[in-house]
């Protein structure tokens, strides 16, 4: 059935051994000192040229791999502050410019409202109020209604628009409801 040798758990046979020394040789360690030099069970010491070449072909390896910098995350979005929704509410804060995006498609909404988001941090504005409209009847049975009042906010959550605003809230009715939307644009550096 059997014969009588067990093997020890753990342990690697001579043809496994050399299998994963082909295996280990083809990796790049991230940290030469934790590179491991047991593998179970004692190896036969390797011949100085090999030591040499194997030292040089993980050195060069190193050096060949870039650093690739950590992405910064985006900044957070905030609401805008109860005072200062309210100072805009009464008029005594200007909304400083405005967007409609009323009959426009998606694709050209987005590229209006990334080039208005980048022209307005250029002029140095505060506040702008992005307008999309509360959506029409839909027309037939696919037709979505709405469509750029449920995308806008989306845009304006993803990475590229975030590093330009501060937050955004939903506009007062004097200012279009739920159909537009306060935008706070970050001051540039």
């Amino acid at each position: 059935m059997t014969s009588g040798r067990r093997k020890k758990r753990g342990s690697l046979s001579p043809e496994d051994r050399e299998l994963w020394g082909r295996v280990t040789r083809t990796l790049t360690p991230l940290s030469p000192d934790r590179m491991p030099t047991d593998l179970g069970e004692p190896e036969a010491e390797p011949s100085p040229q090999a030591s040499v070449e194997a030292k040089s072909r993980t050195d060069t390896a190193l050096l060949a791999t870039p650093k690739v910098p950590p992405v910064p995350k985006p900044p957070p979005l905030h609401q805008l502050e109860h005072r200062f929704r309210k100072k805009l509410v009464r008029g005594s804060k200007a909304i400083e410019a405005r967007i409609d995006l009323h009959g426009m498609t998606q694709h050209q909404a987005h590229g209006a409202l990334r080039a208005f988001l980048y022209r307005s941090q250029a002029k140095g504005h505060k506040v702008v109020l992005v307008i999309t409209g509360k959506g029409g009847e839909g027309r037939g049975f696919m037709d979505e209604r709405g469509v750029l009042r449920r995308v806008v906010p989306q845009w304006l959550a993803m990475p590229d628009i975030r590093t330009l605003i501060v937050g955004y809230e939903e506009a007062h009715a004097a200012h279009g409801g739920s159909g537009a939307l306060y935008v706070r644009i970050r001051r540039k550096r």
